[in-house]
C-alpha cells in the first residue's frame, strides 16, 4: 500500500481561476475529464457516534473513512473506497461495485458482503456489523483535475460542494441537495517522492488557508444549522 504526498488549500473563486490559468499552461487535464472537469457524487459511512467525523475534528494523526463514488451520473461504474491518512500522507484502497450491490449495502442488505472475495468489500462489511458503519450522507461537488508527469503529480480544483443533509440515496440522481460551503474553493496537490518546482510554483498562493478541509465534514455541519440535531 503506496502513501502519496498530500496538500491542501481553500482558496477563493478569484484564486482558483487564477490557478487553473497557471496550471493549463504547464499540466495536461485528466483524460477522464469532460470539457476538463467531471462531477462526483460520494456517500460517505460513519459510526453512530461519528468516530470519522471526531477524529478529522481532533486532528487525529491516523485515520480512515469508507464511501462509495461514481462521476458524472454514470452508475454503471461505482467504486467502494477507503481512504487512509498519517499525517501529511495519504492512500486510497477501492474495489468496484454493481449498481445493485451499492443498492443493497445503502439498504442495510449486507450479508452477502461477507462473502464476497473482495478483501475490502468484506472488511466494510466487518466495520458495519461491529463498529456499526453506516452511510451517513450524500456529499456532490465538480471536480477540474490536472496532471503533472515527473513526480506523478496530481492537482485538484474542487467546488460548489453540495450535501444530501441525512439523504443516503446516493443513486438517486434527482435527490435534493443543498449548498454546504458556500464561496469555498478546495485545491488538492498529490505527489509521489517529489513535487517539481514548477509545480509549487504554480500552485504558489501566500494568503491560501493551508489545512486539512474535510468536504464530508463540511456536510455534515449543515444538519445542525437545518435542525438535524446533533452530530
Amino acid at each position: 500500500m503506496k502513501y502519496r504526498h498530500e496538500l491542501k488549500h481553500e482558496i477563493t473563486t478569484a484564486d482558483m481561476i487564477t490557478i487553473r490559468q497557471r496550471l493549463r499552461a504547464v499540466a495536461r487535464a485528466d483524460e477522464h475529464a469532460i470539457d476538463g472537469k467531471y462531477l462526483i457524487r460520494s456517500l460517505y459511512f460513519d459510526t453512530p457516534n461519528d468516530k470519522a467525523l471526531l477524529e478529522k475534528q481532533a486532528g487525529v494523526s491516523r485515520r480512515q473513512k469508507f464511501r462509495i463514488r461514481y462521476y458524472n451520473g454514470n452508475k454503471s461504474v461505482i467504486h467502494l473506497e477507503k481512504k487512509c491518512k498519517v499525517g501529511g500522507l495519504g492512500t486510497k484502497i477501492s474495489a468496484n461495485l454493481t449498481e445493485d450491490q451499492a443498492r443493497a449495502i445503502v439498504t442495510g442488505d449486507i450479508g452477502w458482503m461477507e462473502k464476497s472475495e473482495d478483501a475490502l468489500i468484506k472488511e466494510l462489511y466487518s466495520k458495519m456489523v461491529s463498529e456499526r458503519l453506516q452511510p451517513k450522507t450524500i456529499v456532490d461537488y465538480t471536480r477540474e483535475p490536472f496532471i503533472y508527469g515527473p513526480g506523478n503529480v496530481r492537482v485538484t480544483l474542487d467546488y460548489d460542494i453540495r450535501t444530501g443533509l441525512r439523504n443516503t440515496d446516493f443513486l438517486d440522481t434527482d435527490c435534493i441537495t443543498i449548498p454546504a460551503a458556500k464561496g469555498i474553493c478546495i485545491m488538492e496537490v498529490k505527489w509521489d517522492e517529489f513535487l517539481p518546482e514548477i509545480i509549487r510554483d504554480v500552485v504558489q498562493l501566500p494568503h491560501a488557508r493551508g489545512g486539512a478541509f474535510s468536504k464530508y465534514e463540511a456536510c455534515r455541519i449543515p444538519m445542525i444549522e437545518h435542525g438535524y440535531g446533533e452530530y
